[in-house]
């Protein structure tokens, strides 16, 4: 892994290609080359019999050449933004430093160097592979003049850690606060976890410990023993990981109600009519129509709504017999009304 700064400083973490994939490029576009490059000279070969002229014959066979070895990187380079066929075979491409495609003039560049310097045979073909291998960036001097340099697109998918909490730390991770976890965090901290064995082991430490302290401090409480980066991260991912899953499991067998029954809630059907309500809208002439002719139902029948139950029915009682006691002024006389809670 590499990093390559872009001109917004944003840092790009990318795959530098290598000497053996390049290598492996160069021999696939080399074969594409000769092959174009035969049947070139094999009709340049029927025109200079014709023609007889050997000074137009060798002009003519150093201007393809020159065309078909370095014409092809930089036509190839330039529309495809940094490919040529075997690069696009083995998945590389040729970027800028800052991580932007290259241009026309990179393309011509690179190809002028790749011939006249890299791999020059009256230098034996040897200042580009040495410069490769002593670059860590694995650039040659047609890149290092460019300004560019070739990384990996396409490389294997990503592994899921296997996340774990140990046994001893079950009741801590239950009582975990993951509240303030975010969802950014967890994946940089998942995304090490997938990478630690490709990591080495100075940027295992450095990188566990940072993220381990990063997400100490939105975590509590803290590990009741001292245990590694790696293994409290993966602590903390797998608690959280559970709980989601049992959120997700709680929220589906709350959602999966009985599609026939009758809605519910604020938008279910009332129990008693609203007399404050709202005229009906007019029938819709678009709806399936009702009735003794209307289309068989593919649900089937469906239950009537829910009602409540009439409330109770009370029998009147009758008036009591006995007569009302009123003094000669014609009021009630105070204890003359009949005892009603006897």
């Amino acid at each position: 892994m590499s990093q390559l700064v872009t001109g917004e400083a944003v840092v790009l973490q990318v795959r530098i290609a290598r000497m053996p994939t390049r290598a492996l490029a160069c021999a696939i576009d080399f074969v594409i080359q000769m092959i174009v490059l035969g049947t070139l000279l094999g009709f340049l070969l029927g025109f200079l019999i014709v023609e007889a002229s050997p000074a137009l014959g060798a002009a003519l066979a150093i201007i393809t050449v020159l065309l078909v070895v370095v014409g092809y990187k930089v036509v190839m380079e330039t529309l495809t933004r940094g490919k040529t066929l075997g690069k696009l075979i083995l998945g590389l491409k040729v970027v800028r430093d800052d991580g932007s495609s290259i241009r026309f003039r990179h393309a011509l560049v690179r190809g002028l160097l790749w011939l006249f310097v890299d791999f020059a045979p009256w230098f034996a073909a040897s200042p580009g592979i040495v410069a490769s291998l002593m670059n860590k960036q694995g650039k040659r001097i047609g890149d290092m003049v460019a300004g560019t340099v070739v990384i990996r697109e396409r490389h294997q998918p990503m592994a899921s850690p296997p996340l774990f909490v140990p046994g001893h730390l079950v009741m801590w991770a239950q009582s975990l606060e993951l509240s303030r976890l975010s969802d950014e965090l967890a994946n940089t901290c998942r995304e090490y976890l997938a990478r630690y064995m490709e990591l080495e082991v100075s940027a295992r430490v450095a990188i566990g410990d940072a993220l381990a302290y990063r997400v100490g401090q939105v975590t509590a409480p803290a590990p009741p023993v001292h245990i590694i980066a790696p293994a409290f991260l993966s602590a903390v991912l797998a608690e959280r990981r559970r709980r989601e899953l049992a959120r997700l499991a709680t929220a589906r067998a709350t959602y999966s109600t009985n599609p026939y029954a009758a809605p519910t809630g604020p938008f279910g059907q009332p129990s008693q009519p609203n007399p404050y309500a709202a005229p009906a809208a007019a029938p819709n002439p678009y709806a399936v129509p009702a009735g003794p002719f209307a289309p068989p139902n593919p649900y089937g029948a469906q239950p009537p709504p829910y009602a409540p139950p009439p409330p109770p029915h009370r029998q009147p009682q009758a008036p009591s017999a006995e007569p009302t006691k009123v003094n000669a002024q014609g009021w009630h006389a105070p204890g003359s009304e009949p005892d009603q809670w006897s």
